[in-house]
């Protein structure tokens, strides 16, 4: 018997990854980026999976999450308090109900923008800098993968389903619109 072509099938592209964060003002990038990436480190996940940062459109417009998204090379992500709340969330709180609008803005906007079917893989977790309390918390979600029947791909899943409500950053009217967008976006 003859086998052809064993070991020669690439395994399937890791699916994206979402990451989910909330932000008091003035939130500083470092504080972003040092969550961001320690949460991902004890996962066991690459910052290289991430395909976008995703918060309230409220807190769009902060500094720190721009600037934490450019290091990232990823879109920011705004996503209106209502769509948020109408995301179940495994840890909400009384702090950003009372600020934004919403019960939960890291795990609810991983889950939002990682789209239906999506799978939290860390729930949020807070900054911790030393001598004063963390400004910054983050969630990590994964996006749906494609099978082979011929399904949606992920990709597609993020960007077009018309059963996701869009993410807007503030001031836009509706239509999704990244806050940064991505150096090398459209390659």
């Amino acid at each position: 018997m003859e086998v052809i072509g064993r070991g020669t099938a690439s395994p399937p592209p890791a699916a994206p990854l979402v990451v989910g964060v909330g932000a008091g003002r003035g939130v500083s990038a470092g504080e972003v980026l040092a969550l961001v990436e320690a949460t991902l480190a004890e996962a066991g996940l690459s910052p290289r999976g991430v395909a976008e940062l995703a918060t309230v459109e409220a807190k769009a417009g902060e500094a720190g999450l721009l600037t934490a998204a450019e290091r990232l090379g990823v879109p920011l992500c705004g996503y209106p308090a209502e769509a948020l709340a109408a995301v179940e969330v495994p840890n909400p709180s009384e702090a950003p109900l009372t600020a934004v609008g919403t019960a939960g803005v890291a795990e609810a906007a991983a889950l939002l923008a990682a789209g239906p079917g999506s799978q939290l893989l860390v729930a949020k977790r807070k900054s911790t800098p030393h001598g004063r309390p963390g400004k910054a918390t983050c969630a990590v979600a994964r996006v749906l993968l494609t099978d082979l029947r011929g399904r949606r791909d992920a990709a597609e899943i993020h960007q077009k389903d018309p059963g996701r409500p869009a993410a807007v950053k503030s001031g836009q009217g509706g239509q999704r619109r990244p806050a940064v967008d991505r150096p090398d976006a459209g390659q």
